[in-house]
């Protein structure tokens, strides 16, 4: 994790909600197959928390072997690209032409400035959402929160219901909120196709003397 988030990681592993979670992920992590492997669940905050300029929030990791590697959206670079991040790639393609990534593998956008943050940080093989109601949801909370008070001119970008519940938390007379349907092949057409979010958060930076992310 990059020391820049070192003051909020520690205030959050210290209470009592992230107390019990720890407690919850131990044993799962013994008895159960659970996603990703333990060096990769806060993959996310090796993002400099003084370069993030644009923060998109998942639900929770992929739960089929090899695919979820600790950054929302992304896999290895071994991995077939997912139906979610194909739809992604489809919508950058239709506002700029084409995108910068040949894979699966998000790290370049990481690396760009972008949090790629799951609202779950972790799950059971084969069982999506099993992790759900366990603490991760407070933890990813409190982490929005603090990146609402702590950073300027943030681009959220918000795609279906649980990224979407994370507005109320978002100071929109600081950053920019971006929303629409999830880019899942099952909602995708209900909003997510021609939301141009990439163009936008793109005009958001430049406004604010920001770089842009190359997609």
């Amino acid at each position: 994790m990059h020391e820049s988030w070192k003051a909020f990681l520690d205030s959050e592993f210290a209470k009592p909600y992230f107390v019990e979670l720890s407690k919850f992920l131990h044993e799962a992590y013994e008895t159960k197959q659970v996603f990703p492997a333990k060096a990769q669940v806060f993959r996310a905050f090796t993002t400099d928390l003084n370069q993030v300029k644009v923060v998109i929030l998942g639900q929770d990791p992929y739960h089929t072997p090899g695919a979820a590697h600790g950054l929302a959206f992304s896999v290895p670079d071994s991995q077939p690209i997912p139906p979610s991040l194909v739809n992604i790639y489809k919508e950058i393609d239709e506002e700029y032409g084409s995108h910068s990534n040949q894979t699966g593998n998000l790290r370049s956008w990481q690396e760009q400035g972008v949090l790629l943050l799951n609202n779950v940080l972790t799950v059971e093989a084969h069982k999506a959402g099993s992790h759900r109601g366990h603490g991760w949801e407070t933890f990813t909370e409190a982490t929005v929160r603090y990146l609402n008070e702590q950073c300027n001119h943030l681009v959220f970008l918000l795609w279906g219901r649980d990224a979407r519940s994370k507005k109320k938390l978002i100071n929109t007379e600081k950053h920019l909120i971006l929303e629409s349907a999830h880019p899942s092949p099952l909602s995708a057409y209900n909003g997510f196709f021609g939301n141009g979010h990439f163009r936008k958060a793109n005009d958001f930076l430049r406004e604010h003397e920001l770089t842009e992310i190359v997609w």
